[in-house]
């Protein structure tokens, strides 16, 4: 799929769940705050307990860009840790490399974030990890490999090039975005975690399945 073609999916997506899932879908979405197609202006008919559960977790999903396998990996982990199983469910999530690469501002969308880890450039602790799905513990450092610091899309990301484009740093996470690395200072808690879900709902479409 082309990068045109990937961008247009995402704000399809984006459109029909109402959430912005990168920059661009977020400035189309001001635009057209209504779903794709051709009833997108019509007012929705209530939807099933069913349909309503369905496009939380799909939110949800989307936004950590993750298949149903990983997600429900992690949903059957949160549900046995102690503590309530939604919060425990981002808390897990929000953990992950590429979604800890996107809020240190080290890239402007998920799929960035996530190809960054991918093609080797991101290292925590002094060493190159390319999982995305890699589970960053507390009091860890990630931080980019010393070769690729001087990259165009990392160059960007020092001079603070997707700051206003992000939400802003979450209190788990310390960053120098200068120097391209950030510290996991603790466990994330739900509430901080900038993610537009209702994860009750997500939690009750799994328990009913």
């Amino acid at each position: 799929m082309s990068t045109k073609s990937r961008t247009r999916s995402k704000t399809r997506l984006s459109r029909a769940l109402g959430i912005a899932l990168t920059p661009k879908a977020a400035r189309y979405l001001e635009k057209r705050p209504y779903a794709p197609g051709e009833h997108g202006r019509t007012k929705r008919k209530t939807d099933s307990d069913y349909a309503v559960r369905l496009r939380e977790k799909q939110r949800l999903r989307a936004q950590y860009g993750i298949r149903e396998a990983q997600l429900k990996i992690v949903f059957n982990e949160a549900r046995k840790a102690s503590g309530l199983t939604g919060e425990n469910l981002v808390e897990l999530l929000e953990t992950r490399l590429d979604a800890l690469v996107l809020r240190a501002g080290f890239a402007r969308t998920t799929a960035q974030a996530r190809q960054m880890v991918v093609h080797r450039h991101i290292l925590v602790d002094g060493k190159l990890v390319d999982r995305p799905s890699f589970r960053v513990k507390p009091g860890q450092m990630i931080h980019v490999k010393a070769k690729s610091e001087t990259t165009e899309p990392f160059q960007v990301a020092a001079a603070g090039g997707h700051v206003d484009l992000l939400p802003k740093t979450p209190g788990y996470l310390e960053v120098e975005i200068d120097k391209l690395q950030a510290r996991l200072v603790r466990r994330p808690k739900r509430a901080e975690v900038p993610v537009t879900c209702e994860v009750q709902l997500v939690v009750e479409y799994y328990a009913a399945r």
